[in-house]
């Protein structure tokens, strides 16, 4: 019964799709262990959590507000020293307070910034360290003097602000908080009172909160009794007005846990008063952030986890290699395939999608190849046939006045000129020709301007001179043929119009690294950048002299050739002449390209 059972299970799994296969297996199995996985979670940690995270919280918010207690409680106990060991019952006329006062602040320099004592008219009697009030600024009308003079039987703190009360030498004006009190100064049988001031660095202060974190997205800020903020992790930003916070109901807490509703996110919040200052210390954890903490939760998360995974892995493992085993054995040939070996064998087999698809990647393979060759062969024609029609666009008119100057010494009995220009003339067509190829020689290129310039120098009678200087062993390197001379044919028609026997044509052949350059530089009348891209996009109206559409020609033949990292550039200024670069790639020629 059993392998009857087997077997008609075996046989409808065989006829299965791939994918309905993958989405039973895999989506019963993931439903059941995430329904298993959930309901553990939710009925052991639910309840736990919260409470936990409260505990971790409130307890961490004891530790905050014990150290901001400590290291206020420090700062009053210099304020104390400082009263009932060296000012209560002291002449100041017999005793040495500045000694007192500077030993003091040496001893708590790191926390300390400033210790000052100022008479109840704001005339300063001791200064630690030793500094300079300033003229304009008068101690009496700041908050913590009149504060410590309106309530003498306290101490002070007042809330974050620059002290600028004293000359400091470096003009940096540091973050304090100021510690003040009144105090009795008797100066011989005179009493008469006066202001105590130590001034706290901002900066220890919050170093205290600044490292604070209630779980993710969880934060500590500190305010006085009347909201006047104190610290807040994102100080900037909430004195920008970027961001708010709930001080306005903050200030009716008292000490415990609230649970609260703002800018539409739910709170848990924790509040511990500061001792000797009513200072408000605020823990803020968005209920959505909690998360488990707990190391006992985070044991059994993650034996359920591994748990979990091991399960799906084993009652997986079977499933996966039935089903993949045809798939990897597709994609082995089909990897290749992309290599280019398009002779591999693809096997059609497993289920019906991946043997069908064996079939269509097979087929698939074949019409590559066939597309492949035709695309070959189509784009060498094609790209033989734009080089040839670009190349054929190039200006004739030079065929005709040339032909007229050789008429024109004949008839004037110049027979060696003529000759001359014939033997120039029949050199040049010969390059031009070329076998009917497309690449030639960087020699055989300037070969071929080089008569083309003889024959329009003596054809302008000698308004112009040409150099062409070569780096040696250029001359070998591959070319495209007739890019050279319709440069050289704006340069003329263009460069040398005007001038009178001052005209210079320089050509210039040389390499750098992997890159071959040839530059037209003529020293005419130049061009303006409108020219320039005129000229560049063949937008040159033809004349009868030349054609400019032979320099855009020049460039995108270069680019057909070689590629966009190619072509020619043009430099000029209108009165300061212009350079035209052809930039090739650096190839040996041989006698098969072309």
């Amino acid at each position: 019964m059993i392998k009857k059972l087997w077997d008609k299970w075996m046989e409808i799994y065989h006829n299965l799709s791939l994918s309905i296969i993958v989405w039973v297996s895999f989506s019963v199995t993931a439903s059941v262990a995430t329904v298993l996985m959930g309901l553990s979670f939710y009925s052991r940690f639910s309840t736990q959590l919260q409470y936990e995270v409260q505990q971790e919280n409130q307890s961490l918010m004891g530790q905050v507000n014990a150290q901001v207690t400590a290291y206020l409680r420090s700062m009053m106990k210099v304020s104390d020293t400082l009263y009932y060991t060296v000012i209560k019952d002291r002449d100041m006329g017999e005793n040495n307070w500045d000694e007192s006062f500077q030993l003091l602040y040496e001893t708590n320099k790191d926390s300390i910034k400033n210790i000052a004592l100022f008479m109840e008219d704001g005339e300063p009697v001791v200064l630690a360290p030793a500094a300079v009030v300033k003229e304009h600024v008068n101690p009496v009308t700041q908050e913590w003097f009149q504060t410590a003079l309106q309530r003498t039987e306290n101490m002070h703190f007042s809330t974050p602000h620059v002290q600028n009360l004293f000359h400091e030498s470096d003009y940096q004006y540091e973050w304090v908080v100021s510690l003040s009190r009144a105090v009795q100064i008797t100066n011989g049988t005179e009493v008469r009172q006066g202001v105590l001031l130590v001034d706290m660095s901002y900066e220890g202060l919050k170093q205290l909160l600044g490292g604070i974190s209630l779980g993710r997205d969880g934060y500590v800020y500190m305010m006085d009794n009347r909201g006047e903020m104190i610290y807040h992790p994102r100080q900037q930003q909430l004195a920008s007005g970027l961001i708010q916070e709930n001080i306005a109901e903050a200030m009716h807490y008292r000490d415990g846990s609230y649970q609260e509703s703002f800018e539409g996110r739910e709170r848990n919040i924790l509040v511990k008063t500061v001792g000797y200052t009513g200072w408000m210390i605020v823990g803020v954890t968005p209920q959505d952030a909690v998360t488990l903490n707990s190391l006992k939760s985070r044991i059994f998360f993650l034996f359920l986890f591994f748990f979990f995974i091991i399960t799906l892995a084993w009652i997986n493992s079977f499933i996966s290699d039935k089903v993949s085993r045809p798939i990897r054995n597709l994609e082995q040939a089909v990897k290749e395939v992309e290599k280019g070996n398009l002779d591999t064998r693809i096997q059609a087999e497993g289920f019906y999608e991946v043997r069908h698809l064996g079939l269509s990647v097979g087929k698939m393979e074949q019409q590559i190849k066939k597309l492949m060759d035709d695309i070959v062969t189509e784009h060498e024609s094609k790209r033989k046939s734009e080089l040839d029609s670009l190349q054929s666009q190039i200006n004739p008119h030079f065929l005709y006045n040339t032909l007229d100057i050789i008429v024109w010494m004949i008839e004037n009995e110049r027979q060696q000129d003529a000759s001359r220009v014939v033997t120039a003339l029949a050199r040049f067509f010969r390059i031009s020709l070329s076998k009917g190829k497309n690449i030639i020689s960087v020699g055989d290129e300037l070969e071929h301007v080089r008569n083309y310039l003889m024959i329009q120098k003596m054809r302008y009678k000698n308004r112009f001179e040409y150099e062409i200087e070569t780096e040696e062993g250029v001359g070998q390197y591959a070319s495209i043929k007739l890019i050279l001379q319709p440069l050289v044919e704006n340069a003329i028609y263009h460069g040398m119009e005007f001038m009178d026997g001052d005209g210079l044509i320089r050509i210039r052949a040389y390499t750098q690294e992997e890159d071959l350059y040839i530059s037209v530089e003529d020293n005419g009348l130049g061009m303006d950048e409108d020219m320039v891209e005129r000229l560049m996009s063949g937008k040159v109206v033809s004349s009868s002299k030349g054609s400019g559409i032979g320099v855009a020609n020049v460039d995108e033949r270069i680019r057909l050739y070689f590629g966009d990292g190619y072509g020619l550039q043009i430099a000029s200024e209108p009165d300061c002449g212009t350079t035209m670069t052809i930039h090739l790639k650096k190839m040996l020629y041989t006698e098969e390209m072309g």
